[in-house]
Order: C-alpha cells, then structure tokens, then sequence
C-alpha cells in the first residue's frame, strides 16, 4: 500500500541530499562525468559538425547539504532538444546553478572533431581526427570558458641530424594547445598554427610520393619539443583575439625509453583593457 502511494506522490519520498551535513565541508565540484552525449559543433568548412562528446557537469555544493541531486544533471543536459550547441552552454550552465543551488556551475565537453586532409602530392582526400575539449565555467555571473585541441604531428630531431652521417630520428608529437578569446577562434586555426609549428603534419593516407615528400619536409624542417612549443606561441600572439594560451608538446621518442616535453602558459589575462581573474583550475 505505501509503495502505491509514493508511487503516485514521488514528494512523500526521502530527499536524502537535502539533509544537513553535521561535518560542516563545502565541496568545490561534485557532479557527473563520462556521459555520452551528441552534439553539433561549428565547423569552418561545412557550418556544422556532429560528433559524440564525452561530457563533466558539476557545480559546488555547500558545506549544509549532505549530497547533491545527480539526476538533475541529466534532466538539463536532455531539455536541450537531445543535441548540444555550443551557443547552447551558458544556458545549461545558468540552469545548473539554479536548479542545483550552486554559486558555481562547471561543464566540460571533450570531443572528436573531423577535418578532411588532401595529401600533398596525390591530393588524396582523407578524414583526420582531432581531440576536442571546451571547459565553461559560470561562477556567479562571471564566465569562463577554454577551448583546447590536442593536434598530432612529426617532429625530426636538429641534434640527430646534426651529429648523424646520414638520417636522423624523428617520431610522432602532440600538441596540446589551450586558449581563451575575446571573438571567434576556429578550432581549424589552432591546428593550423600547430601543424605549421612542426617538422611536417600528419595523414591518414599518403601514397609513395606523398610518403617520398612527407619524409623529406620533416628532414627539412627539424625541431626540437622546445622549438615546437615556442613556434607555436609565436604564431599564437600575432591573432589578437586570443586573450590567454597553454602550449604543451610530447614527443614519442623513438629512440628514447621516454618522452620528451616542453610547456608554455602566458599567466595575464587581458581583456577589455584590463587583467581579470582565472578562476578555471588546470584540468
């Protein structure tokens, strides 16, 4: 009989969450993560892109309540007409921090995304994927938000050149660049700026002479982790609407037991004329 009428009047049941917490403990960021989810992403080529992404939601929690309510992440994320827009985040982090009580609202949504690549002697057409991440943060009515592209390339050892007779040993990079902006910044543009930094781009398919010139770019263009992450920067600085940047490249040596690394962060944020506060923690 009481299963029948809280099924019928879901109110009569415990709100477990909402309890008081006796050991008095705010917590930073409580949530879900790992939720598959589809989004439409702009793309500079074809206007928009459809991909899966892999979505964190969390928000603070007060140190008074026991818990937060989970279910409320996903009821958000499935009003958005089942498909994420990017145009679509500040709206879902509002509704975050309102549904949830939060002073803070964070989403993370990490992605694949598509670009078609023309091999450079063939011209054979391939896809290339990318790894994607936006990190938004509404703290308040105060933003955030980080695009960051993990971009793989080649990168040919000066040293080994240099000292070798013939040959030198070069390996898979990649390069994971962060930005924040004040207009639009293609994600086509970071991998740009990162496949021009680096001994030679990668393919997915290359027939003989594209392998024949692939090869021989990189020996003509060596570069050092350390060359790859300045290069990079450069590059970075001459676009006036990035506001902030974070560069890291690892190279997988290939004749090393380890890996090479080299980062670079700009610590000033400079908008509107004036410094603002990072308030998005590393990730």
């Amino acid at each position: 009989m009481d299963s029948e009428i809280t099924a019928k009047n879901p109110s009569q049941l415990p709100d477990i969450q909402s309890q008081n917490d006796i050991r008095q403990l705010p917590i930073d960021k409580v949530g879900v993560k790992n939720l598959k989810y589809p989004i439409a992403v702009k793309d500079r080529d074809n206007e928009i892109q459809h991909t899966i992404a892999t979505v964190a939601m969390t928000v603070d929690l007060p140190k008074e309540f026991k818990g937060t309510h989970m279910s409320r992440f996903v009821e958000i994320l499935q009003s958005e007409n089942r498909e994420i827009h990017v145009d679509s985040i500040e709206s879902i982090l509002s509704e975050m921090q309102k549904k949830l009580h939060a002073t803070a609202s964070h989403i993370e949504i990490e992605f694949p995304y598509f670009k078609q690549k023309n091999a450079p002697v063939t011209g054979k057409p391939s896809l290339i994927d990318y790894q994607v991440k936006f990190h938004a943060v509404k703290k308040g009515h105060k933003k955030d938000f980080i695009m960051t592209v993990k971009v793989p390339v080649t990168t040919l050892c000066p040293c080994s050149k240099n000292i070798s007779k013939y040959g030198a040993h070069n390996q898979r990079g990649e390069a994971t660049v962060s930005v924040r902006f004040k207009d639009t910044v293609w994600i086509e543009d970071v991998i740009s700026v990162v496949e021009a930094s680096a001994s030679s781009e990668l393919y997915s398919l290359l027939k003989r002479e594209d392998e024949k010139f692939v090869t021989e770019r990189a020996y003509e263009n060596p570069v050092f982790v350390e060359d790859l992450v300045r290069n990079i920067v450069v590059k970075l600085k001459e676009n006036d609407k990035i506001t902030w940047y974070s560069v890291e490249a690892e190279n997988f040596e290939s004749i090393h037991n380890h890996n090479a690394y080299a980062h670079i962060e700009s610590h000033d944020l400079l908008m509107n004329g004036r410094q603002e506060e990072l308030f998005i923690s590393r990730y």
